[in-house]
This record gives structure tokens, sequence and C-alpha cells, in this order.
């Protein structure tokens, strides 16, 4: 599975998403994002699991305590699907234009 192919299938996931959303405000405990999503610890765990294995999200602990686990995005998956967002976009764009102009050729043929 292609690093694109693996950011789909772990946003599939609304909770997922809903984590994913959570850190784009910062780096999150894994109980901040528990309570967030309104979700126990273990059924978290799973999600933050799929976030880690697929390259999203990066985990930390903490020095004082080992138990504590932190979570952050992590950009380079997210690049990946911006690149890949932009060249739709770009291709849409070009379209568009190119509806525009056939348009006003239209236009300017009736009024002739």
């Amino acid at each position: 599975m292609t690093g694109l192919e693996q950011t789909f299938a772990a946003l599939a996931d609304p909770t997922r998403r809903r984590v994913v959303e959570a850190l784009q405000r910062g780096a999150r405990r894994a109980g901040e994002l528990a309570e967030t999503t309104h979700m126990s610890a273990p059924a978290l765990s799973r999600h933050l699991r799929v976030l880690r294995e697929h390259g999203l999200v990066a985990e930390e602990r903490i020095d004082d305590d080992a138990r504590v686990r932190v979570y952050r995005l992590r950009r380079e998956r997210f690049d990946e699907l911006q690149e890949w967002l932009t060249r739709f976009e770009t291709f849409w764009t070009l379209q568009l234009d190119s509806f525009k102009a056939h348009a006003e050729r239209k236009s300017r043929s009736k009024r002739a």
C-alpha cells in the first residue's frame, strides 16, 4: 500500500478524522483525546495505533511519567495528500477556465 493509500485508509474512519482535527490545535495527551472524542481509552488506543502505523501521528512519552503519551500530527503524509489534491485542483481550474473561454466565445458570437 502506498503512502497515499495508507492516508486514505486511516482517514476513512470518522473517529480518526476527529482525532486528527483535535490534533490540529496542537499535541494532546491520549486522555485528552479520549475526552474530546467521547471514547474509552482502549477504544481510542486502537484508532491511535492505526494513525501511528499509517504515519499520520507521532507518539511521544513524557520523561516524568512513562505511562503518559502525547500525540501530534506528522506533516509528511498530509503534504503528500495536499500534493495529490493540488493536482486535481489544477485540473478543475483548467477545465473551468476552458469552459469560461467557450462561454465567452459563444456570447460574443451571439452578439455579432
